[in-house]
């Protein structure tokens, strides 16, 4: 009896001295830890949730009629190829919502259903129109969202946001919640930007080179759009690079006409970091291409030497120097006035994927860390309460019992705070009100086995007998409500969203817990009770 009592007795020490431990983090004790205990802690503590820092709640909406617009035009670029392979001659247009090839020929219909079974065709007499089915879109939709949710977080990852919740909402939104934010600014830019990374050379043989002015005011850029996108060639376009004078601030835009095509996307980029140009100590982003990135791009400026290659980013140039040689090694750089958050910011975009479509916010809440603090206080006030009433209630109904459940309680919430601080959970409002369910689960276990030793007592049981024989009955009670219990926590943590899977992590740690204190606390501290030299005769319970 004494060896298994000394063995539970050490399990308790070293379960508490872990929960201690892993809890440091959260108090002033850890800023004078030394730096080599910091860096091989497994953990940061306990994060606390949107509802209790503060933070900033967005909403954003995938964009689906620009997915089916990027479809269709590689769908007409497929199309293009394969109607020049097959040497026959006709006209490919990307629409909104179908592709248009004139004209009308029963001989391209028969070719199109051979090679993409998948699409369906109507046609007139000038025309097919080429779409996909309804079955393909949804699909693609659906890649789409999956494709965006996963592409935020990658951001929010490097961004360096603690425990932040991004999960879909419905058909088309995306719901973020990011603690703690100081800049919800600069986070819904870094989240929203599309980056879509595109490398074409410019048109200086054009025409209407020598009459782009120097530079346009953001007001005049539609106007200009106007005068000078009717008289373009086909195949160009006009982009713009934004520029800002360091001296007085103003911000204007130097126009260029670009070729259309693409010579080589940000798809094929494995790396982007920031670097400091020994020049102009000025930050600028470097690229690393893959090796097929990288035989493209030395083909590339190998055949394009002294022209002008535009690095376009979301359709803004933002640079576009001249390639003096072929570029080997599959490098490059985006040069411009950058500030080194805004260096960092496109690194983390480019390195994290583009996003398949653009994003609409539809909703920014912020929380203000003032509500956190009287969420906090009110949840102190709340627990504290709660947490005396039964710890006096525990002592007056069942005497030095009750003390001993009452230290199982102490010590159910030590574990209880260790072990969310172990896994880094966040805690919510939800998640205090988790705590404090979980606090009187932990008294109604007691309970019933204090009210199955009474019984054995008073069937004319010793002591001893008496806590044996009841905590072997209530056992299977205690244990079968917890695991009902565990399954509705399990539920409600698959299904639910932030806040929810808060309450439904420390319902469930608290829990697991219980049993432990309850069943081996408890019995522990028992057991050093009755198994003194001198028989106990009379139980105080």
């Amino acid at each position: 009896m004494k060896k298994t009592v000394r063995w539970r007795l050490a399990l308790i020490f070293c379960t508490i001295v872990l929960s201690i431990v892993f809890f440091l983090p959260n108090t002033p004790l850890w800023n004078y830890m030394p730096q080599w205990w910091k860096d091989n802690m497994p953990g940061r503590g306990i994060v606390l949730g949107l509802d209790l820092q503060g933070g900033t709640h967005l909403v954003f909406e995938v964009d689906s009629k620009k997915v089916m617009e990027v479809m269709n035009d590689r769908l007409s670029q497929s199309l293009k190829a394969l109607l020049e392979k097959k040497n026959i001659k006709a006209e490919v247009l990307s629409r909104a919502d179908h592709v248009e090839i004139s004209p009308s020929q029963a001989d391209i219909e028969v070719l199109i259903k051979e090679n993409y079974p998948e699409l369906n065709i109507t046609r007139n007499q000038k025309a097919l129109m080429v779409r996909y089915s309804e079955a393909e879109l949804t699909r693609a939709f659906d890649n789409a969202r999956d494709q965006a949710l996963e592409t935020i977080r990658n951001r929010i990852d490097q961004f360096g946001v603690a425990e932040p919740t991004i999960q879909r909402q419905g058909k088309d939104e995306i719901v973020i919640q990011l603690p703690g934010i100081k800049d919800p600014k600069r986070a819904i830019e870094l989240i929203g930007k599309t980056a879509q990374l595109e490398f074409k050379l410019l048109d200086e043989e054009s025409p209407l080179w020598n009459e782009l002015p120097v530079s346009v005011k953001p007001a005049e850029e539609e106007e200009f759009l106007k005068r000078f996108n009717s008289r373009l060639p086909e195949g160009d376009e006009i982009l713009f690079q934004r520029i800002v004078d360091k001296q007085t601030g103003e911000v204007y835009k130097r126009p260029y006409i670009l070729k259309k095509e693409v010579l080589l996307t940000g798809e094929l980029l494995t790396d982007a970091r920031v670097q400091i140009d020994s020049r102009f100590n000025e930050p600028y982003v470097s690229l690393t291409f893959n090796s097929l990135g990288a035989k493209i791009f030395e083909d590339v400026t190998g055949k394009n030497v002294k022209k002008r290659l535009a690095i376009v980013l979301d359709g803004n140039v933002y640079s576009a120097p001249v390639i003096q040689e072929r570029i080997s090694g599959g490098n490059a750089q985006i040069t411009g006035s950058f500030t080194m958050d805004e260096a960092k910011d496109l690194a983390i975009v480019l390195r994290a994927g583009a996003l398949p479509a653009p994003l609409k916010l539809l909703q920014n809440v912020t929380v203000g860390p003032s509500l956190g603090r009287d969420s906090i206080e009110a949840g102190k006030v709340a627990g504290v309460a709660a947490f005396i009433m039964v710890v006096l209630f525990m002592v007056f109904y069942y005497r030095l019992s009750g003390a001993i459940a009452d230290i199982a309680l102490i010590l159910n919430l030590i574990l209880l705070i260790g072990a969310m601080a172990m896994l880094n959970a966040t805690l919510t409002l939800p998640g205090i009100a988790g705590i404090i369910l979980a606090v009187g689960m932990a008294v109604d276990s007691n309970v019933l086995m204090f009210e199955r030793i009474r019984e054995e007592l008073r069937h004319g049981k010793t002591p001893r007998a008496a806590i044996d024989s009841g905590y072997k009955k209530a056992f299977w009670t205690i244990f079968d409500s917890h695991v009902t219990t565990l399954i509705t926590a399990a539920v409600l943590f698959q299904f639910g969203t932030g806040p929810i899977k808060g309450f439904a992590v420390t319902l469930s740690l608290g829990i697991a817990i219980n049993l432990f204190t309850a069943l081996i606390g408890t019995k522990t501290a028992f057991d050093m009770i009755i198994s003194r030299k001198t028989e106990l005769r009379r139980l105080s319970i």
